[in-house]
């Protein structure tokens, strides 16, 4: 590894995750999702989450080419088979508290068969992560599939160490003490959160290039970033990196067109120079240069993919925006630019309402979805007002920028 000081740095990361990330607790149980290129990182985060005190440490290792050649040979007819022991170990360790890390590389490249059935096995799970009944985290180590398609003009052996380079950049490594700055980074987040939530704006009002798009807020929507809390008070950071503010659109709320400003990648397929239009909170028109089909396939999912979840701003000066790379993996991508998704909401968004029913959260404009897939609206001539409970409208963003201080 020719990184100067790469263990060093390493041994940062796994810091912030263990640390800040997920904020392991004495006597908890940790449950680590993790690639088998990411060994190395794998190794440290175990090591330091005993240190933090965890009574177990586990790892399930994905190989993403077992999964390919399953797709390969599998009969078609066998692809709604699933695991399910697999599934109800997760969601058991979840719902009793485990802590869960997710270490990715690419964003999964499964057919969409494969990718419902998984979803529809582990909705239970889903839900326990998005409402932040554990301390969970998302984070990424290089895989060399991944390198090549970020680095593509890099020669080949050097690609895993520029995507080393790129990941302690942009997750905020390179800092002298990484874990102090981070929750630095993360109490400003959270502040521009309370901010944006005091202002109980009624909708957004998205104006630029091919958007002219109104998006209504739920009632009783919090604006979250930053950290947030479980239940029993331990605070953490799902995703490393992060840099978005995010809250809850109204899933029958929504008129008007947006531009997608980045290419989305699903099923590994790249969707760009796409727009879509929505009218009484879903899509009726999908326009797209390369792979409007497949987008037309994941808004079919189920009711409410073709309607929204998330809404998130993101300042057009972030670090991963100011890299100027295509990341094809949403932790990176949807952390450049502001960005909505379709599909499911998070209840955390939505005061008290992870204690509600979801049945009591589709009856206040919650979206109910199996999938959670987001696509990025941001950029520097991007303008969003926010519209008073009176009917005013007050800038939010200028030029993709903040336009005003929490």
């Amino acid at each position: 590894m020719a990184i100067a000081n790469f263990e060093e740095k390493l041994g940062k990361y796994a810091d912030v995750i263990v640390q800040v990330g997920l904020n392991v607790q004495p006597g908890q149980k940790v449950m680590i999702l993790a690639h088998l290129e990411s060994a190395d990182l794998t190794r440290e985060v175990v090591a330091r989450a005993y240190r933090a005190g965890a009574r177990l440490v586990d790892v399930l290792w994905d190989d993403e080419y077992l999964t390919l050649v399953r797709l390969q040979n599998a009969p078609p007819d066998s692809f709604e088979e699933y695991p399910v022991k697999r599934a109800e170990w997760l969601i058991d360790h979840v719902k009793t508290g485990g802590a869960l890390l997710s270490i990715r590389a690419l964003n999964p490249d499964n057919i969409m068969a494969v990718q419902r059935t998984a979803m529809k096995h582990m909705q239970p799970y889903s839900e326990v992560i998005s409402g932040h009944a554990t301390n969970w985290c998302v984070t990424s180590s290089p895989a060399a599939g991944w390198a090549g398609k970020v680095f593509p003009d890099v020669p080949q052996e050097q690609r895993i160490d520029r995507m080393w380079e790129s990941i302690f950049e942009l997750a905020r490594i390179n800092h002298p003490d990484p874990v102090a700055h981070w929750k630095e980074h993360s109490a400003k987040l959270e502040a521009m959160g309370e901010a944006m939530t005091r202002r109980k704006y009624t909708a957004l009002h998205y104006t630029g290039p091919g958007t002219d798009l109104r998006i209504g807020l739920v009632d009783g929507h919090e604006w979250l970033g930053g950290g947030t809390d479980t239940p029993n008070g331990t605070h953490f950071v799902a995703n490393i990196p992060t840099e978005e503010i995010f809250s809850m659109p109204h899933k029958d709320r929504i008129d008007g067109v947006v531009k997608a400003t980045m290419p989305l990648n699903y099923q590994g397929v790249l969707i760009d120079d796409f727009s879509v239009t929505f009218e009484k909170g879903h899509v009726v028109d999908v326009q797209a240069g390369q792979g409007g089909d497949v987008f037309r396939q994941l808004i079919e999912t189920d009711e409410g993919a073709a309607s929204l979840g998330e809404v998130a701003l993101v300042p057009y000066s972030s670090p991963i925006s100011k890299s100027g790379r295509l990341f094809y993996n949403t932790l990176y991508d949807e952390n450049a630019s502001c960005h909505v998704a379709l599909g499911r909401a998070y209840p955390g968004t939505l005061q008290d309402g992870t204690g509600m029913s979801p049945e009591k959260l589709a009856s206040l404009g919650c979206n109910i979805s199996l999938i959670h897939v987001d696509f990025m609206i941001g950029s520097d001539k991007m303008n969003i007002d926010g519209i008073t409970q009176d009917g005013r409208a007050e800038p939010v963003m200028r030029n993709g920028e903040w336009a005003f201080e929490s």
